[in-house]
């Protein structure tokens, strides 16, 4: 597969779906489409650190999956803190910055150490940021931002003719990084599922059917060249664009 890489998105965004009817397919219990999902991560992380991706933005585990089985829900801490444990050396080796968004305070104690303790480690890598939306909802992330807005104008530090789209970003936990310029979707839904709601206003989408546990390095690099193939106008015609 063939891709421009002088027109690389800066940040990929991607819902991971897909593992429980990959385990289903597979005859296999839920848990072992999980597991099978994590190998998936590793490709694709390591895709797009090799072609230069700055930011990976990958929907783990959103605040409605909390309310899955009890057993589910400690398999996927399990295999989260797994995959931490075995892959902060490579995140190291490849100078990755690992990041969260979310309420991580809703994870388990052990998970959220070990999230901690990555993030601290891997702090100063500067290649690319991986960042985890664990325990995260779009609508609950604006909400929180509204409320920290509104906490400004009652202490006197903000007034409300200060706000505005610009500034409003500023006020969300992906604030350290650019909006998604490309948002993946696996296993043949069509929805963005309450993820990063602000953000995605001008994101390219990009939806496919195969599930995540298949996903390889050839799918990620089909969805880049996708992309690449489209006109983001951000609302302009393309003639503006052209006298840009």
């Amino acid at each position: 597969m063939n891709i421009d890489m002088d027109n690389l998105p800066q940040h990929i965004a991607v819902i991971m779906d897909g593992n429980g009817r990959w385990a289903k397919k597979h005859a296999m219990g839920r848990i072992r489409g999980h597991r099978k999902g994590a190998q998936a991560v590793r490709t694709v992380v390591t895709t797009c650190r090799e072609i230069g991706i700055k930011y990976l933005t990958l929907f783990a585990l959103s605040t409605e999956n909390l309310g899955r089985p009890a057993e589910e829900v400690s398999a996927l801490m399990s295999l989260l803190e797994e995959y931490l444990t075995k892959e902060l050396q490579e995140l190291q080796r490849q100078e990755i910055r690992l990041t969260t968004i979310g309420a991580i305070d809703n994870l388990n104690r052990n998970v959220k150490e070990k999230l901690l303790e990555t993030k601290a480690l891997t702090a100063n890598n500067d290649k690319m940021v991986l960042n985890l939306a664990l325990s995260y909802g779009g609508r609950d992330e604006i909400i929180f931002a509204v409320k920290k807005l509104v906490q400004e104008i009652n202490n006197n530090k903000l007034t409300i003719d200060d706000i505005n789209k610009d500034m409003f970003g500023g006020y969300l936990e992906t604030s350290a990084m650019p909006d998604p310029d490309l948002l993946i979707r696996t296993s043949g839904e069509y929805r963005v599922s309450n993820f990063l709601l602000w953000q995605i206003a001008y994101t390219e989408l990009y939806f496919t059917d195969v599930l995540w546990p298949d996903f390889t390095k050839e799918d990620i690099l089909q969805a880049i060249a996708v992309y690449q193939n489209r006109e983001r106008r951000f609302g302009l015609t393309s003639e503006q664009l052209k006298k840009k």
